[in-house]
């Protein structure tokens, strides 16, 4: 974990809260959640809060939906999947969003990776829709019939179009932000801004909270805005067992775990009450994890470039 100190939290203007009280105030049953993350920096700790306060019938939403998906369709969380790929990456498939899926206990909604960006875009602009060439001439639009098709005003040709996607909520995790707010990414990128900005509410969780000083010395790192932020919360570790870019390295072998823990009703239940219910909050559960762990996966701290 790191040892540096949080700016004082009597600075005007501070949307610093405890992770608890973010997810409390700011994701209610029925809500549409979209929890960002592309290869890194997903938001596991957010996604344990939301598991131990027993929210129910989300609609979640994400791009790349992987191990914290499976979680919450486990744990009773999720009425509907908004998702343009689904699976443990290297490893196979989601078994438990799988399985809810082919026993009819999840609604889905299926776009490409552009169309799920575009319906973003769209929702952070204003728009009700925007158009793209893709989709045309596949079996996309007949399993979701929300993919409509157009014609160009200006050239008659036929072009497909996806709706806005608007969620109630969107929680970032990121590197590091600034008590307003001001939110620093680097690394791989994702969509993470156009969800933020399309959402009405943004929780943020960061690996550490830093002066504004600091994040005014890389300004173009700052992916979302403090005005767009309702919740931040210093969470480190908070991405675990994904990773986050010069803090911590991926957690490799969860992931192939995942695939035998999700596979054995008993393992997932023993996980669950060990790894979610069973520890208050991240800070706890970074303490249960074994010393030989956490050192492999904090040496890339050693020898990873870090924004200055």
């Amino acid at each position: 974990m790191h040892d540096k100190q949080i700016p004082s939290m009597k600075t005007a203007g501070s949307k610093l809260m405890p992770l608890s009280e973010a997810i409390e105030r700011f994701v209610q049953s029925g809500d549409t959640v979209y929890a960002a993350g592309f290869t890194h920096l997903i938001p596991f700790a957010a996604g344990h809060e939301i598991i131990r306060q027993k929210k129910r019938d989300l609609t979640v939403v994400r791009a790349t939906p992987d191990l914290i998906y499976d979680q919450l369709v486990a744990a009773g969380c999720v009425r509907k999947v908004i998702f343009s790929w689904a699976g443990n990456p290297g490893v196979g498939s989601l078994r438990l969003l799988r399985k809810a899926i082919e026993k009819g206990q999840l609604e889905i909604e299926e776009y490409t990776h552009f169309g799920m960006v575009m319906a973003l875009t769209a929702g952070a602009s204003g728009l009700p829709f925007l158009p793209l060439r893709s989709n045309i001439g596949s079996s996309l639009p007949a399993a979701n019939p929300r993919i409509k098709e157009i014609v160009c005003p200006y050239t008659g040709q036929s072009l497909s179009t996806v709706p806005a996607i608007n969620p109630d909520v969107a929680i970032i995790h990121a590197q590091r932000a600034s008590l307003g707010g001001d939110t620093q990414v680097w690394g791989i990128t994702g969509e993470q801004k156009e969800a933020a900005f399309a959402s009405k509410r943004v929780i943020v969780t960061v690996e550490e909270i830093v002066e504004e000083s600091t994040i005014r010395q890389n300004p173009q790192m700052t992916v979302i805005p403090g005005f767009k932020v309702q919740a931040l919360s210093a969470v480190p570790f908070g991405a675990h067992p994904s990773y986050a870019h010069g803090y911590y390295e991926r957690d490799n072998d969860f992931y192939v775990d995942w695939d035998k823990i999700s596979a054995d009703p008993a393992r997932l239940e023993s996980y669950l009450q060990d790894w979610v219910y069973g520890v208050r909050d991240r800070e706890e559960y970074a303490a249960k994890l074994p010393a030989s762990v956490r050192d492999c996966l904090f040496s890339v701290r050693a020898t990873e470039a870090v924004a200055g």
